[in-house]
């Protein structure tokens, strides 16, 4: 039997429709706190008595670290360094292991956490979960129950969504937390591009390319950013003239 070779594949496939993605929703520092403030009213619940703390506590990560609701909700107890400011986030994206440096409001904060919820977690082990309505403190909460109660509190808020942008998930918090970061050191004069490395690595990326897809242009960065290149341009006209 003779084989011959196909110039073309009569199987035809027409390519997916992929619709372009909306840009995420970005959440100020007002619009977190007011977040915040809905998470400690929320009262407490049978399956879940300190749920107003946790949930409060869950958000300030997301949002002040940037961290993936994943890795919050593995947090065990001994993950926490106190002493060194320091998270071990384990088996995060790609099963990689990395330590998260927090400063020393987020350090009052995680310290405070366990005081004002049950008192006998100081009793666990320290690989118990650090987030758990479990009653014996076994079982982590899961990041669809993060999930569900993040939109059940978002839509409290009212939040004025911008034409184009995509409605509040959880995921916004990550951005936010970048795009702040960004904004933060051109407001205090740091180049960005010197330390893109270091918000990648921060982030748990591999390479600033995948941290490239948590930047978002806002009015406030173009603001910034213009104002830095007018201030380099005026600074290169007066050598010029020298």
């Amino acid at each position: 039997m003779s084989q011959e070779k196909l110039a073309i594949s009569p199987l035809q496939c027409l390519p997916r429709r992929v619709s372009p993605a909306l840009p995420p929703f970005l959440f100020s520092p007002d619009q977190v706190r007011r977040l915040f403030d809905l998470a400690r009213q929320l009262r407490p619940h049978p399956r879940a008595p300190d749920q107003g703390e946790t949930y409060r506590m869950i958000f300030a990560l997301l949002y002040g670290l940037g961290l993936r609701v994943g890795e919050v909700c593995r947090l065990q107890r001994q993950d926490v360094d106190l002493d060194q400011q320091l998270l071990v986030v384990r088996k995060a994206k790609f099963g990689k292991d990395r330590l998260v440096p927090f400063g020393p409001r987020m350090a009052h904060a995680i310290s405070d956490y366990p005081q004002r919820t049950d008192a006998r977690r100081d009793a666990l082990p320290a690989e118990c979960p650090l987030f758990s309505f479990d009653p014996n403190k076994r079982r982590p909460v899961q990041p669809t129950t993060v999930s569900a109660r993040f939109h059940d509190l978002v839509a409290k808020l009212n939040l004025s969504i911008p034409a184009g942008v995509s409605p509040p998930h959880l995921h916004c918090l990550r951005h936010s937390f970048a795009v702040g970061t960004l904004l933060r050191w051109y407001r205090t004069g740091v180049d960005p591009m010197t330390r893109l490395l270091d918000l990648s690595t921060f982030l748990g990326h591999v390479s600033p390319s995948s941290t490239s897809v948590y930047l978002t242009i806002t009015p406030e960065l173009l603001a910034c950013a213009s104002q830095r290149f007018a201030s380099f341009a005026a600074g290169s006209r007066k050598e010029g003239v020298r």
